[in-house]
């Protein structure tokens, strides 16, 4: 396998792991207003993540060094043509991440409330408009081969805004929420694990309507494609996978169904990298000139160079995460907040 190709598969597992993390984060800041009766059921949300969403956003980064370095054309085009979106995301993450860090300072209830409006659009806004991107990439957006070298996006905010799109959008979001439900209910006793429990089967039918749209319509949108099959076979597994969840949360195994809400996140991925290969961005200007892997990427020597760093530093970074989860890995409750914080 080239370099190229495994470089495209890490990019794409990079981004997996940040959705799959950050995904039930975004999950949780989503459920504030609907679990939270009071500022103790919000403060045990907030505590389900406070010792890992800083590390899952980290995954973020990461991806976005490796598409920097080893396929820099992809990154400039697709950052330039989505340069409002990201602008967006970016302003969503750092509300969110302030928030955290704030809400409790104690200057009254309009303060909290505030924060706890930031947590929420900062959680929000971030997976539908991250869904939007990632649909548009699969069904293809205007752009065009310079004379000079390179590809430039010709389209604007508006063209991303499309049923497809939005559709990606609204699924990706649902996924989201129902992955952090589904993770509150693994990491919470009591009463707001049962009412996480309910909500997410709620949230997991739609959901599931969604992401059966969603992807049927991106298998259909594929047909003639040469991994037609492949895309078929990981959407299948994907839709498989969320409903073994939604059958284990109803059962109350909460592990199980984390488990089907991460497999389906995974494989809904996977699909759209399938649907993207051998290309990175697709023109729907004209198809001949849609930009490839090979096109996109950097030297040899600089994928060389980095498929070391790789091989020595994510074990690494993978031991360190799976060792944070395991120290915070017990449940949460009401009694663990301390009482100057009711």
């Amino acid at each position: 396998m080239e370099l190229t190709t495994i470089w495209f598969l890490i990019v794409g597992v990079m981004l997996i792991g940040y959705f799959v993390l950050d995904g039930f984060d975004f999950g949780v800041g989503m459920a504030l207003p609907f679990l939270g009766k009071d500022d103790t059921d919000r403060r045990v949300l907030i505590n389900t993540i406070g010792p890992v969403w800083d590390l899952n956003e980290t995954w973020l980064i990461v991806a976005g060094a490796c598409l920097f370095a080893a396929f820099p054309e992809w990154y400039s085009t697709m950052f330039s043509g989505f340069y409002l979106a990201l602008l967006l995301i970016l302003v969503a993450l750092i509300l969110r991440g302030v928030s955290f860090e704030y809400r409790h300072q104690g200057k009254g209830r309009e303060w909290t409330r505030w924060f706890d409006q930031f947590i929420f659009w900062g959680s929000l806004l971030p997976p539908l408009l991250w869904g939007t991107a990632f649909a548009n990439l699969v069904q293809g957006l205007p752009i065009e081969e310079l004379s000079t070298g390179g590809w430039v996006y010709t389209g604007t905010l508006l063209t991303l805004l499309n049923p497809y799109g939005l559709l990606g959008g609204l699924t990706l979001t649902l996924l989201c929420f129902t992955h952090g439900l589904v993770f509150i209910a693994l990491k919470t006793e009591g009463d707001v694990r049962s009412r996480a429990r309910a909500l997410a089967t709620k949230v997991g039918v739609v959901t599931l309507v969604a992401a059966a749209a969603f992807l049927v319509w991106t298998v259909l949108m594929h047909g003639a494609h040469a991994n037609a099959v492949l895309i078929a076979v990981l959407a299948a597994v994907a839709a498989v996978a969320f409903v073994v969840g939604l059958v284990a949360n109803l059962r109350g195994r909460e592990g199980i169904a984390f488990a089907g809400n991460a497999v389906t996140i995974a494989f809904a991925l996977l699909t759209i990298f399938a649907a993207l290969f051998p290309n990175v961005m697709i023109s729907s200007t004209d198809p001949a000139l849609s930009m490839s892997i090979a096109d996109a990427a950097s030297s040899q020597k600089t994928l060389e160079l980095m498929t070391w760093v790789a091989v020595f530093t994510m074990p690494l970074v993978l031991a360190y995460q799976g060792w944070t989860y395991w120290v915070f890995r017990k449940r949460i409750s009401r009694t663990h907040i301390p009482a100057a914080a009711h």
